[in-house]
């Protein structure tokens, strides 16, 4: 049974716990408004792209680009963007289950062995994709969680390149789409090749093919981009609802703490009663 000296020191270790994970709740907070004012601006820079191929394409319907060229899946690359810092929950786990399972649908859809090299973005998932095995692990040190758009653009021009000197066949993108603080929802997307079948368009017939090859680029670049701030936005919404669950329990611990260390004291201001009262008995007889 526990003391009251322990039940104290248990109540002062719960209530510096408690302050930690509300500070840390109000530094994502703070946080996560300028991840979703960054997301705010990059989601319609990246939809204006695919508004303009929409319209350079126009009846070149059948338009053919290196970076639309579709073939045979040999050599397939995976960017799984996680996150540097821990105390966000599940988040990691969630994109790294999301990987393998991406992983695990393209070698049963294939009738061949398909290589899978990874490159994880963040050490949390980098350790996590460590540990798998059969996959290829590929880590970009100059990249991180909180990679400017300069950093981005390089590593999707790498991408790219490698793309087209035939490294890889086929490159996706694992991330969290930011919904809400309380929902992010793990998604895999198609970097390359491009899909035409996105782009559809009603526009007058004439050709525009030395438009469409500037453009195309920054379709990636901006598919990276909005891939890598969709992942930072929910990880911060990630972190606040597990900074308020660790709160709500630390609550619910310093009350069942507080009751038990009240009963104890109830119980020993009883019985030093008890004491002085037959003390007093044996007095007056």
């Amino acid at each position: 049974m526990s003391t009251m000296r322990e039940l104290k020191g248990r109540i002062g270790s719960v209530q510096s716990s408690q302050k930690i994970t509300s500070a840390m709740k109000m530094i994502s907070s703070a946080k996560l408004r300028k991840a979703e004012i960054a997301l705010k601006h990059v989601v319609p820079f990246r939809d204006q792209i695919q508004s303009t191929i929409n319209n350079l394409l126009g009846a070149d319907s059948d338009y053919q680009s290196p970076l639309t060229e579709q073939r045979p899946v040999q050599r397939v690359a995976f960017v799984i963007f996680g996150s540097d810092e821990g105390l966000c929950g599940a988040f990691n786990v969630q994109l790294y289950k999301s990987l393998i399972d991406s992983i695990d649908i393209l070698r049963e859809s294939s009738d061949s062995t398909i290589e899978v090299t990874v490159y994880p973005i963040g050490k949390k998932v980098k350790s996590l994709v460590a540990k798998t095995p059969g996959i290829q692990v590929r880590p970009v040190e100059y990249l991180s969680s909180k990679s400017t758009p300069d950093t981005l653009k390089r590593f999707s021009d790498e991408l790219t390149e490698a793309f087209l000197a035939h490294e890889f066949d086929r490159i996706e993108v694992v991330y969290a789409y930011y919904k809400s603080v309380a929902s992010q929802v793990m998604k895999t997307r198609l970097l390359l090749p491009i899909s035409t079948e996105e782009f559809l368009s009603d526009a007058k017939a004439h050709r525009n093919t030395p438009y469409i090859e500037l453009v195309l680029p920054l379709f990636v670049r901006s598919t990276l981009q909005e891939a890598c701030y969709q992942s930072r936005t929910s990880e911060q919404g990630a972190r606040i609802m597990a900074m308020q669950m660790a709160s709500d329990n630390a609550k619910n611990l310093l009350e069942d703490l507080q009751l038990e260390y009240n009963k104890l004291r109830q119980q020993g201001i009883t019985t030093e009663l008890l004491d002085i009262l037959g003390g007093t008995v044996k007095d007056t007889e």
